[in-house]
């Protein structure tokens, strides 16, 4: 197996397959019973993300693994099938048709959505257990937003916008005015500097005594800011920032569903808005923060 982990080996109905150093090596059912003859650490049932992450874990951690899955494929629920496994899985009846499919090599449906920050725990945990060794992965071509008109009763329509990635591309988008691009600019410059785990220093008086904070330096000297006292409203009022770069940061780029982020404490807003500036440049080529497996 791995070096410094112990094989673990995974069963599915229709094949055998032991994790090693390159790859999976497929063995013929005929071979699945003599899985059985032999001692094991631990059993997991299933193929899906959670139970895979638990396979290679306890791999890592030097345990002998049997994995097993009842299905002709790996995955689970969150399964990329091919047109054929698809058609099987639905019992739709009569095979695939090329005729009115095209190349049926070329279809690959995911049974649910699989975007993942490049940046984030799960990558990390992917690498760690080596389970990425088994994996494809390709970067999302871009995101996009929605903007509402600034006059909803104008009878105007919104646009859609391409989330800009690059200096270049922030500069030419239509979604901010240049004085707003360059508010926007000295605060996503200050987000991706700060250490969140590390305040500079401890207020000493005052109504945030003995709490942290981080300094940002503006046009009248440095300002100390207690991250973990404000909440998101009190972070970005002393930005100063328009109500639509705020609702461009905290929706598209810290990822809020609602208007959670208002209550919030900073300290996590700013965290979410790391984890999606760091995203961007994890990998090389990167085109956006996100990455999709592919098989």
């Amino acid at each position: 197996g791995d070096e410094g982990s112990t094989p673990c080996l995974h069963i599915g109905r229709r094949r055998l397959a032991q994790r090693n150093s390159s790859g999976l090596l497929l063995l013929a059912m005929d071979d699945w019973k003599a899985a059985f003859g032999e001692e094991w650490d631990a059993v997991v049932l299933g193929t899906g993300m959670k139970e895979c992450l638990l396979s290679g874990l306890l791999s890592v951690a030097g345990k002998k693994v049997l994995h097993l899955d009842r299905n002709d494929y790996y995955g689970g629920a969150s399964a990329s099938l091919d047109i054929n496994q698809l058609f099987e899985k639905f019992q739709a009846g009569a095979p695939p048709s090329e005729a009115e499919l095209g190349k049926l090599r070329d279809w690959a449906v995911d049974m649910v959505p699989k975007f993942i920050m490049a940046g984030g725990q799960l990558v990390k945990v992917l690498i760690h257990t080596k389970t990425a060794n088994y994996m494809e992965f390709k970067a999302v071509d871009g995101s996009y937003c929605y903007r509402a008109p600034k006059a909803r009763s104008s009878g105007e329509f919104g646009r859609v916008h391409k989330v800009p990635l690059t200096p270049k591309e922030a500069l030419s988008s239509s979604m901010l005015s240049m004085l707003e691009k360059g508010r926007m600019g000295k605060f996503t410059m200050w987000v991706a500097s700060i250490d969140c785990g590390k305040p500079e220093g401890f207020f000493e008086d005052g109504s945030f005594r003995d709490m942290p904070y981080w300094t940002r330096v503006g046009m009248t000297g440095r300002k100390k800011m207690p991250l973990t006292q404000w909440n998101g409203d009190q972070f970005f009022k002393d930005w100063g920032l328009e109500a639509g770069t705020i609702e461009f940061l905290t929706h598209v780029c810290a990822l809020y569903r609602d208007e959670s982020w208002r209550s919030a404490p900073a300290l996590e807003v700013v965290s979410r808005m790391q984890l999606y500036l760091e995203s961007r440049t994890r990998f090389a080529g990167m085109t956006s923060p996100y990455l999709c497996p592919l098989f």
